[in-house]
């Protein structure tokens, strides 16, 4: 059944996911703990809150949204983890928002989703690609044509594709004492932020293991947030036979946060998919930090990390804090000798995944994500740390201090490069 198959009235919000997530629209007690913690309501009032929006209105609903202001949702899913009932207050909204944006869906919450295509065609040209989207004349007319906003964080277009690396480097002779893993490196990871991916791989083969990288496609996350289920379902199941095909009891790893939350909680959680193909890979995959972190407590991991003498500012990601794997990229940085980890302890940043690059969002994702940018530039002004790309794209845009991903430093830690 389509998206476009269940928006008519009289069959009311019948759709993938929805039963799932219904389920748990009757704990809600009305506390409004999630209006007290929504990042966005916060900011606008454009917002009517999480709570209004989701099982409040929920119960109303028949077929279409009775309050619009629905978009204006980040899908931060905070209103979700602060829930003391349990109830799926954010995979609510954004199953009733992909229903009500179903027959007026923007070209642009279109064209923002095809994450493999931007990479494809930016490659070739990335000097020029890295030129235009820093031209402000260039941005303006995106800006009046695409709706995307001028100001905006865009993906950093790479001359080689982490694909075209890992074909040409020598590949390592072993043994692995540590057996094989697959790497997952997500769309960003194999087009924008190719070093992260291949940081993250010399760490996995440091450690002993033989790497494995699979022929991969997108996991539909930007698709899914836009509401296009359809879309992000046949995008999210085709990359799991992807995966799969590198074997089927192997554990799968990846430096990309929001891909791999997606793999575990999204494509279940908010778009209903069941297939044993996903549960398998949403089973067996694990977010690098959280990997390097199991390996620690276990007692495996290698702590002869040389020191750096540096503080850092850290935050951690809302699609990292939907996983409930807590902060492992703390714990881990926290045993490099002279490395002083702090803690952002902002809920936001803001960008929310495409949220934040739209034209009517933008100075909402900004207002979210101040707290964080101002204490970014006063913990460090040179380098801060996050775990998901376009996080790191927003904190560095606006804040001015580069972003990298935790891995970075456990590579340097390693002695590795």
């Amino acid at each position: 059944m389509t998206i476009e198959d269940t928006t008519r009235p009289e069959e009311g919000l019948e759709f993938a996911g929805h039963e799932l997530s219904r389920a748990t629209l009757d704990a809600c007690v009305k506390c409004t703990i999630c209006e007290t913690q929504c990042p966005v309501s916060a900011v606008t009032p454009l917002f009517s809150g999480p709570k209004f929006v989701g099982p409040q209105a929920e119960r109303f609903r028949n077929g279409e949204s009775v309050d619009h202001s629905l978009d204006y949702c980040s899908s931060c899913g905070t209103c979700t983890l602060v829930c003391p009932q349990g109830v799926q207050i954010a995979e609510l909204n954004s199953q009733a928002r992909a229903v009500m944006k179903a027959d007026h869906m923007p070209l642009r919450d279109k064209l923002i989703g095809q994450t493999v295509l931007m990479g494809t065609l930016m490659t070739p040209v990335a000097p020029l690609a890295r030129a235009a989207l820093h031209n402000k004349p260039i941005r303006t007319v995106m800006e009046k044509v695409v709706k995307v906003h001028r100001n905006a964080p865009m993906p950093p277009p790479q001359g080689q594709t982490f694909a075209s690396w890992w074909a040409k480097r020598p590949k390592p002779a072993g043994p692995f004492p540590r057996g094989t893993v697959v790497f997952f490196h997500g769309c960003a990871g194999g087009y924008f932020e190719v070093e992260t991916s291949k940081k993250s791989v010399e760490v996995l083969e440091h450690l002993g293991y033989e790497v494995i990288v699979p022929k991969q496609g997108c996991c539909g996350l930007a698709q899914q947030s836009n509401g296009l289920f359809d879309q992000a379902t046949a995008s999210v199941l085709k990359l799991c036979d992807d995966l799969r095909s590198a074997g089927g009891d192997l554990t799968i790893i990846s430096s990309s946060g929001s891909c791999t939350g997606m793999l575990k909680h999204e494509a279940h959680e908010i778009m209903g998919v069941s297939e044993e193909k996903l549960l398998d890979v949403g089973k067996r995959i694990r977010d690098i930090m959280e990997f390097l972190l199991d390996l620690y407590d276990a007692g495996e991991l290698p702590t002869d990390f040389q020191p750096i003498e540096l503080t850092v500012p850290y935050h951690a990601p809302c699609q990292l804090k939907s996983q409930g794997m807590g902060k492992p990229a703390l714990e881990v940085l926290r045993l490099i000798p002279g490395l002083t980890v702090v803690d952002s302890e902002k809920v936001c940043c803001g960008i929310a995944g495409t949220y934040g690059l739209k034209q009517e969002k933008y100075e909402i994702a900004q207002a979210v994500g101040k707290p964080l940018f101002d204490m970014v530039k006063a913990t460090n002004p040179d380098l801060a740390l996050c775990d998901t790309e376009t996080c790191r794209w927003q904190i560095e845009q606006s804040s001015g201090v580069r972003t990298e991903h935790p891995i970075f430093l456990i590579h340097q830690a390693y002695g590795l490069g």
